[in-house]
């Protein structure tokens, strides 16, 4: 039995995302703690290089779109592969801080080159019924690279942080160039159809008793303009940064409030982190498993309520119980409502367009990616602990709820 091609891509983003994930997202943290040992760098110089690979999406977002509709996102994953190679060994020959921080921007830069981002846009071209499924099994990589971040800490530990750096640099050449190369921006660039059904005349003339089958209409395409004109643009647009409020403040500060403010060890804070992101696995095959027939948007709903709900217990968690019901309500609430995002928005404003639309969102997002940590950091540094911060981002969040229930479909 043949296997539709779009799969392939969809496995083929996995692949990529796991080695986004693994080398270089979720394993940045460790270069963070080496670094600021071994060269006596300050934690505050750090995150700023940190906060690079974070808004570096919404700062390219409109160039990232008009590349993915003019050149394909066949060219610029391969394009994105190439430089991250080459921005893992400028990271390994690094001596100052100004190296560093020219190593990360060119990370960051040919990160988006590969990302989801250009990613999500080859999916969405590739499926329109199953379109949700096949963008949630494209997250399963960040979930797969964030449980592999352990073996990446252990090379560092044995043989150096340099020489991981090198290792990600030849792992990036030799099997993101292989897994690049599946990448297909439409299907009608191989002779392939959308979700691989046979093509079907306009109309189909009954020889005897002169029925006719009409072909599923197309759906509507919007240019930018047309989209940025709709409700439903802004609604997703702030509804997904407040869900990243969330996100980002817990992926930053939740170690440190677990550690601090609740009196458990690192080991024991890192394992909730551990649940966490093996519960967003779980979340991203549930929402592979009900996104196409459940009404997106009001799952998106019930996720940020779920978010809220996640973020009190983490804040004023009185028992163990309470922060393994964190790691569950937060971590399968990012799983299903992460893709459906990218979905709703092909969905509602068509292929046309998509990655420019995409690129435009990414603006609104970034309010998000980076409001969170500041709002939870700052707090923490005025009241003494993360529960001001943390409580008000739960309330915001829990509200946002409203604006997917809000952006119905234009």
């Amino acid at each position: 039995m043949k296997i539709f091609y779009g799969w392939r891509i969809v496995a083929a983003s996995v692949g990529i995302q796991t080695l986004h994930a693994c080398l270089l997202l979720q394993a940045f943290g460790a270069y963070v703690a080496v670094l600021s040992e071994e060269q006596g760098w300050s934690k505050t110089a750090l995150s700023g290089a940190a906060a690079l690979l974070s808004v570096e999406g919404a700062l390219l977002g409109p160039l990232l779109g008009y590349l993915s509709d003019r050149v394909g996102p066949r060219a610029m994953v391969r394009t994105g592969v190439v430089l991250v190679s080459l921005g893992f060994v400028a990271l390994s020959q690094t001596r100052t801080i100004t190296h560093f921080y020219g190593a990360v921007l060119l990370l960051a830069v040919a990160g988006s080159f590969c990302g989801y981002f250009p990613l999500s846009v080859a999916v969405v071209h590739w499926f329109r019924k199953r379109r949700a499924r096949a963008l949630s099994l494209t997250s399963l990589g960040l979930a797969f690279g964030g449980l592999l971040v352990p073996a990446v800490s252990w090379v560092m530990q044995t043989y150096g942080w340099r020489t991981m750096a090198l290792i990600s640099a030849g792992m990036w050449l030799v099997l993101g160039s292989l897994l690049a190369s599946v990448v297909r921006g439409k299907p009608a660039d191989i002779g392939e159809t959308v979700d691989g059904e046979p093509i079907a005349p306009p109309e189909v003339v009954g020889a005897t008793a002169g029925a006719t089958v009409s072909a599923a209409a197309p759906e509507r395409a919007f240019t930018a303009a047309q989209a940025l004109r709709t409700r439903a643009f802004w609604f997703l647009g702030l509804g997904h940064a407040i869900a990243l409020l969330a996100v980002t403040a817990v992926n930053v500060h939740a170690i440190s409030h677990i550690k601090e403010g609740l009196g458990y060890s690192l080991a024991q804070a890192a394992f909730v982190i551990t649940l966490m992101t093996v519960s967003q696995g779980c979340g991203v095959l549930l929402g592979a498993a009900v996104g196409d027939r459940w009404d997106k948007r009001r799952v998106a709903a019930g996720c940020m309520l779920s978010h809220a709900l996640g973020l009190l217990m983490l804040t004023y968690a009185s028992h163990p119980a309470m922060l393994g019901a964190f790691a569950v309500l937060h971590g399968v609430a990012w799983g299903v409502r992460g893709p459906f995002m990218q979905a709703l928005r092909a969905d509602y404003f068509g292929l046309q367009a998509i990655g420019m639309i995409l690129g435009l969102s990414a603006i609104l997002i970034s309010l998000g990616q980076v409001g969170g940590p500041l709002i939870a950091g700052s707090l923490a540094d005025l009241t003494g602990d993360y529960r001001v911060g943390f409580t008000l981002l739960a309330l915001i969040v829990g509200s946002g709820s409203l604006l997917f229930l809000m952006a119905r479909k234009p």
